[in-house]
């Protein structure tokens, strides 16, 4: 599913693949995307050929800029949409998903973001994790430190998936 998404947006941007600093441009714009994140900038750079150093950067970059913001602003930003009729079933739906995940946390929450950050399966990631920070009402500090590192572990195995694996199956 992720490789698809990936295609699709690299497709999407066409010929600024070949413009100054595209592939870069499109890793960064992959990587602050919620669902494809870091897994999805890192996919899109191993099939650029991208500087895996640069690549990495940029992935992580990208994958750890919208987390402060969504620790620090998502729980008012979910009470003035509850109070819309229209919006409230979106944030319930939200906080369902992040609730349903409230007992991976319960003891040694900062061990299980990091995890539930770290390790690429679908639905985990950064913007998921935030999401469960703020709905368990986590420390902002100590949540935004256990997402970065889930960040640099999920960067270290999308690493070895997109520039190790996956190019050694796609070109021998």
């Amino acid at each position: 599913m992720t490789e698809g998404l990936v295609a699709s947006i690299i497709n999407l941007f066409g010929n600024f693949v070949n413009a100054s600093f595209g592939k870069e441009i499109i890793t960064f714009v992959i990587s602050l995307l919620p669902i494809l994140e870091l897994r999805g900038g890192l996919l899109a750079a191993g099939a650029l050929n991208l500087n895996p150093f640069v690549a990495y950067i940029i992935s992580i970059v990208g994958n750890i800029l919208p987390i402060p913001f969504i620790l620090l602003f998502l729980t008012p930003i979910f009470n003035w949409m509850k109070k819309r009729k229209f919006l409230k079933k979106i944030v319930d739906k939200l906080e369902k998903k992040a609730e349903s995940h409230k007992g991976k946390f319960e003891k040694g929450e900062f061990i299980a973001l990091v995890l539930f950050v770290g390790i690429p399966l679908p639905g985990t990631g950064a913007w998921t994790g935030s999401l469960v920070a703020s709905v368990l009402g986590m420390d902002k500090k100590k949540a935004f430190l256990a997402i970065f590192s889930g960040v640099i572990l999920a960067s270290v195995i999308m690493m070895i998936l997109s520039y190790g694996i996956l190019n050694n199956v796609m070109y021998n």
